[in-house]
């Protein structure tokens, strides 16, 4: 028995593949193409470990994803293989068309030749999971209600418009073609190895480095943040116990504004690595121009996992966020290793032109 994990070398597909076997010996396939945010660093820890195969490859290459199905086999696909940047997707839509969109259909072609294959409790057992995105519910207002799983797709980026096609195709192969899939939509995550783009790990690099701490907007952007540990518990449950075509929200039950999640940070920061000039990093805190199209706010209600599946998040805001930062602080040489080249370039071409 072995799993097929896509976009192993990621941030959520890293901690899940760690996760995994820390937990049992099942041995897991990671496929990742090693993009830009993909890092093998991530799991340097599983060198030399029989259970770990890692593949470098492309979810969009079907002979590949094909000759992996019948060589090892896999009782599962989690499928996390993503372009999962908003910032990226505007300056850039392509890539997230391709992976995104072409690239799960690929896996979901590939997915059904080899179930259709299977015979008996192989093929009864197999199951195809999508980890997906609040983001392709859209917007909410102030006062409405958080997201559940019956909400209308309104996604509003480029990003989140290509996570709610491959939404879609997943749900079509499953109703036209009877391939046992299960997908979750989970709410932002956070915690160790997350690529230095996104808001929590950019915010203590660049503070840690004395640069300025961009802010969107007003910072009152609202967010429900969930640990990534968590998500991959969730993960597990759905593919121990999920019901087969059924969507599950996943969420930390933490939403708050961006400003205070930067707060939160640089009071941390304060008192785990307080800056050689004796100042607040509160004080690095610069507004920039808001991104187009910046949905206002994000929740989401996840009792239907609770009620079906019995998970809940094990951390709150308060001890993941602190996990987080000690990760951060006590693997400077990993932050190094991925602060450099293309990725200053890309901070560069994002945030100059907001200054």
């Amino acid at each position: 028995m072995s799993i097929l994990v896509t976009g192993a070398a990621g941030f959520i597909g890293s901690n899940f593949v760690l996760d995994w076997l820390r937990g049992c010996d099942e041995p897991v396939i990671s496929l990742d193409k090693l993009t830009y945010a993909g890092n093998l660093q991530n799991l340097a820890s599983l060198q030399g470990d029989a259970r770990h195969t890692f593949v470098l490859g492309d979810i969009c290459d079907r002979a590949l994803v094909d000759s992996l199905l019948t060589t090892h086999q896999p009782r599962a696909i989690v499928h996390f293989a993503a372009e999962s940047h908003v910032d990226r997707s505007i300056h850039g839509p392509g890539e997230f068309m391709r992976t995104n969109i072409d690239g799960t259909f690929t896996l979901l072609e590939a997915a059904r030749g080899y179930w259709s294959a299977l015979e008996g409790e192989a093929k009864a057992a197999f199951r195809f999971h999508h980890v997906s995105t609040d983001e392709v519910y859209g917007s909410l207002k102030p006062n409405d209600p958080p997201f559940t799983e019956t909400n209308t797709y309104e996604p509003n980026s480029p990003y989140s418009a290509s996570k709610a096609a491959s939404d879609h195709l997943v749900r079509a192969w499953h109703h036209t073609y009877g391939l046992p899939v299960t997908t979750s939509n989970c709410s932002n995550n956070y915690g160790p190895y997350h690529f230095p783009e996104k808001l929590i790990p950019l915010i203590i690099a660049n503070a840690l480095a004395g640069k300025s701490l961009p802010i969107y907007g007003d910072g009152q952007q609202i967010r429900d943040w969930l640990y990534v540990t968590d998500h991959c518990s969730a993960i597990r449950a759905v593919l121990a116990k999920g019901r087969v075509g059924e969507v599950y929200n996943v969420g930390g039950w933490n939403e708050m504004p961006n400003l205070q999640i930067v707060h939160t940070l640089c009071d941390l920061l304060d008192e785990l690595s307080p800056a050689a000039s004796g100042k607040s990093y509160r004080e690095q805190i610069t507004y920039v121009t808001d991104r187009p199209g910046h949905d206002r706010r994000y929740a989401i209600d996840a009792r239907k996992i609770e009620r079906e599946l019995g998970w809940r998040p094990a951390e709150t805001f308060d001890t993941g966020i602190r996990k987080t930062v000690q990760w951060y602080l006590a693997n400077q040489d990993w932050v190094a290793n991925v602060l450099s080249g293309a990725y200053r370039e890309w901070l560069e071409t994002n945030y100059a032109s907001r200054s």
